[in-house]
C-alpha cells in the first residue's frame, strides 16, 4: 500500500513538473513548492547546529528551491530531485558565504571550508563517527594541510563582542575584555634602557641574555655551549637581570648575592 502510494505521488509530481513547465501556473508552483518542502528542509538541516537559526536555513534552502522549479526541464530525463538538491545546497553555500562570514577570507577558502563542513557531515552520517582529517582530505581530494586550513577558518569565522561574558554556564562570567591584557610599557622601558646603556651588562651576560632568551636555549644548553656549568649560567642570568631591573627603575644595581667561581669566570669570558 505504502509502494502504491509513493508511486502515485511520484506521477503526480512529475505530470505537475510537466505541466507547470509549460503553463508557468503560479498555482502549481505553490503546489509543487509544498510538495517538495521537506526536501527543502532536509537540505537546511545539514546546517544546523551554527549560528544560524533553523527556520533562516529552510528559508534559504525554499528559495533554491524555488529557483530549482523555475529552472527545470522536464524533457530532459533528469529526476526533478537530482536537479533541486544541488541548486538548493548552492543557495545555502552562497548564504554562508556572503551574510555569515564576519570575518573576510579568501572566496576559495570560503567555498572549501563549506565543502569540508558537508564532508564531516556526510562521512559522520556513513560511518556513525566523526570523520578523520586523511578520511576528509581523500573524499575531497585535497591535502590534510588544506582541510586543517578550512577546519581553523570555519571555527576562527566568527567575531565576538569584548562585552560577551567568557561562560554562558556562570551567572556572573566576567566580559571577554578582561581576558585582553594591557600593554606592558615595562617592556619599552627595558628596550630604551639596552638601547641607550646596556644596562651595564659585561660581554659574559650578554652573551648568556642572547643565548637564553633569543635563541630559547636552555642553561644547560648554553653552559654545554660556552663550556662551563649550568650553577653558573644561573648566577651569570641572575646578576644580568638584577642589573635590568635596576636600570629600569633607574636604581644603582644591588649585587648578586652569588659565590662565582674565577675559573669558570675566565672560560665564560673567553666564551663570551
Amino acid at each position: 500500500m505504502d509502494g502504491q502510494s509513493k508511486k502515485e505521488r511520484s506521477a503526480r509530481e512529475k505530470a505537475l513538473l510537466e505541466e507547470y513547465s509549460r503553463t508557468r501556473d503560479p498555482r502549481l508552483k505553490a503546489e509543487l513548492a509544498e510538495r517538495f518542502m521537506p526536501l527543502a528542509r532536509s537540505m537546511a538541516l545539514r546546517y544546523r547546529g551554527g549560528s544560524e537559526s533553523v527556520d533562516d536555513l529552510v528559508q534559504v534552502a525554499s528559495l533554491g528551491l524555488v529557483k530549482a522549479l523555475d529552472g527545470f526541464d522536464p524533457e530532459r530525463g533528469r529526476p526533478f530531485a537530482a536537479y533541486a538538491v544541488p541548486t538548493m545546497l548552492g543557495e545555502l553555500r552562497r548564504h554562508f558565504r556572503d551574510h555569515t562570514w564576519n570575518v573576510h577570507l579568501p572566496r576559495g577558502l570560503q567555498e572549501r571550508t563549506i565543502s569540508v563542513r558537508d564532508a564531516i557531515q556526510e562521512l559522520g552520517d556513513k560511518h556513525g563517527t566523526s570523520p578523520t582529517v586523511a578520511q576528509i582530505a581523500e573524499r575531497l581530494e585535497l591535502s590534510e594541510e588544506e582541510v586543517l586550513d578550512a577546519m581553523e577558518a570555519d571555527s576562527a569565522r566568527r567575531t565576538v563582542s569584548l562585552d560577551a561574558p567568557r561562560s554562558i554556564d556562570e551567572a556572573q562570567s566576567a566580559p571577554v575584555i578582561e581576558t585582553v591584557p594591557d600593554t606592558e610599557l615595562g617592556y619599552d622601558a627595558v628596550e630604551s634602557q639596552l638601547a641607550a646603556v646596556d644596562a651595564g651588562l659585561d660581554d659574559r651576560e650578554k652573551t648568556v641574555l642572547r643565548l637564553r632568551f633569543g635563541k630559547d636555549m636552555t642553561q644547560y644548553e648554553i653552559g654545554q655551549q660556552l663550556g662551563v656549568s649550568q650553577m653558573q649560567i644561573s648566577r651569570v642570568m641572575r646578576r644580568a637581570l638584577h642589573k635590568l631591573l635596576a636600570a629600569v627603575r633607574e636604581e644603582q644595581p644591588v649585587a648578586a648575592a652569588v659565590d662565582d667561581d674565577p675559573q669558570e669566570d675566565a672560560r665564560l669570558a673567553v666564551a663570551a
